[in-house]
């Protein structure tokens, strides 16, 4: 983005601020009579204080998630619908080409009973789901080593390190077993294969009204319908001479 870019984006964004301040003070000043408006204040990415969010811009980042305060999110890097970044108390880093998938909540801690400072780091071509499997809960201190895998529901308690190519589950979180070969090469594939879908996603959340509209139109005309299911409407298709 050149300097009139930023320009424009830092100007669009005082507006949009000042629009929302003057909304609440409105409302305000109304009191109880004010209209009750279902409006959604969702922001994708917010400050907190003086903590501002940092994302590449070869990242994507779902318009349903939120990325909230000191939070950095690396190239090629994707957080997905519903996913929750909260780095108000301290700092959350996400590699390059990580994914954060679906309805995942990463959030920290100012600091440990002793007083150690606890930023969250996650490393480059991450896949949260494959190496952290649905609902499994890390608590302060945790460190994961490169293919490793933590099992769906599991609890990892403080300060624990699960060494490279092992699989962990339980609560608490214990060893299992060891990773195959064919697992971590599917991690690593897995990683590159986000990637991937991440852009068509990033395509797609980037469309404009009238485009979408206009493809609409495109698919409803030029769909390949199953004649069985259009004799079932009463459709009667041309036949070919």
């Amino acid at each position: 983005m050149g300097s009139f870019g930023r320009a424009f984006y830092t100007v669009g964004f005082w507006i949009r601020e000042t629009g929302q301040a003057l909304d609440r003070l409105g409302s305000r000043l109304q009191g109880n009579y004010f209209f009750q408006e279902q409006l959604s204040r969702h922001r994708t990415l917010m400050n907190v204080f003086d903590k501002v969010p940092v994302v590449d811009k070869d990242a994507f980042v779902a318009p349903s998630a939120s990325i909230l305060g000191d939070v950095h999110v690396g190239r090629g890097s994707s957080i997905w619908y519903g996913c929750v970044l909260r780095g108000d108390v301290n700092s959350i880093s996400i590699g390059s080409g990580t994914n954060i998938q679906d309805n995942s909540l990463v959030h920290v801690a100012k600091s440990n009973l002793s007083g150690k400072v606890l930023p969250i780091l996650i490393g480059d071509n991450v896949t949260r789901m494959n190496h952290f499997g649905m609902g499994a809960t890390l608590l302060d201190g945790v460190v994961v080593e490169k293919h490793a895998m933590v099992a769906a529901g599991a609890l990892v308690r403080q300060n624990t390190r699960i060494p490279a190519g092992e699989v962990w589950g339980g609560n608490p979180a214990r060893f299992l077993r060891k990773l195959t070969e064919d697992e971590i090469a599917f991690i690593s594939q897995s990683a590159i294969n986000y990637a991937n879908l991440a852009q068509v996603h990033a395509s797609e959340n980037a469309k404009g009204f009238d485009k979408v509209e206009f493809e609409k139109v495109l698919r409803k005309k030029f769909a390949r319908r199953d004649e069985e299911y259009d004799s079932l409407l009463g459709v009667v298709g041309q036949k070919a001479a």
